[in-house]
């Protein structure tokens, strides 16, 4: 008798520590856009899962929950095959390896942003807005890596392999230098053409009329304003240092009006 009637105890007892400790090892979050982000555990905070892709927590990633599509078990990365002959220097290597660490990303877009004279922020947020930080981001259309390189792309910009953190942001970087120089420091044109393509821009003579780009524009530019706000580096009149496609709109109405990215977003080149 005792017996069942702690077993109904016991079931609720269970579905408790479920929703108390919401974390899988080993899961992948795909999320709407298609990008898949692994991590080792996962949690959710308000209207954000928080996605720690480090073991020991240090690391983590807030998505908006109702951007997550499904949660997925990771699978297992395959052990390659070491031919007998180099089993010897098998140890070395890994070894050599483990005394590797993987390169911090913050490091990374700063040396990136200081070499194409960006702003680190900008570029976080270019990053933030392509995989969310996701180094082995595959889009379904091909393109990989934190900022989501096309082959192509990556390739011009010699970029050997997107899935290195340091060459991808560091062609992604360069791509978007030439981007603004070639848009006359216009961030919004340079973001659209990052995203649809620089034949697109010229064809419609500025954002193109995907609800697609128009919402990344918009995104990134709005997720750059807040770093810059958060930081105290608003303009003095509260107006904002980049401007979403709506809001350049407007002001190519205005007379005079100019974006006030030239001077935030990237350095003009000296003359």
């Amino acid at each position: 008798m005792k017996a069942r009637r702690l077993q109904p105890f016991v079931c609720c007892f269970t579905l408790l520590v479920m929703c108390v400790v919401p974390c899988l090892a080993g899961e992948v979050a795909v999320l709407k856009n298609g990008f898949a982000i692994k991590h080792e555990r996962r949690e959710v905070v308000g209207d954000l899962t928080r996605l720690y892709v480090s073991a020991d927590g240090a690391s983590f990633i807030d998505v908006p929950t109702a951007e997550i599509e499904h949660f997925e078990m990771a699978p297992d990365d395959p052990e390659p095959e070491i031919p007998p002959a180099a089993n010897s220097a098998k140890s070395a290597r890994a070894r050599t390896v483990a005394a590797t660490p993987a390169p911090d990303i913050s490091d990374v877009v700063n040396q990136a942003s200081g070499r194409y004279r960006l702003d680190p922020d900008l570029v976080n947020s270019v990053i933030k807005a392509e995989s969310g930080f996701n180094v082995r981001a595959v889009s379904p259309k091909g393109a990989q890596g934190l900022m989501q390189l096309m082959p192509g792309t990556a390739s011009q910009l010699g970029v050997p392999n997107a899935f290195d953190a340091e060459a991808n942001v560091d062609g992604g970087a360069k791509y978007l230098r030439e981007l603004l120089e070639r848009y006359n420091f216009d961030l919004v044109k340079a973001l659209a053409a990052y995203n649809a393509g620089p034949h697109r821009v010229e064809k419609y003579g500025g954002v193109p009329p995907y609800s697609e780009t128009r919402a990344y524009v918009a995104r990134i530019v709005k997720d750059f304003n807040k770093k810059k706000v958060a930081k105290g580096q608003a303009a003095p009149d509260n107006t904002v240092v980049a401007k979403s496609p709506a809001q350049t709109k407007q002001n190519s109405r205005n007379a005079g009006s100019k974006n006030t990215t030239r001077t935030t977003a990237a350095s003009a080149p000296s003359r």
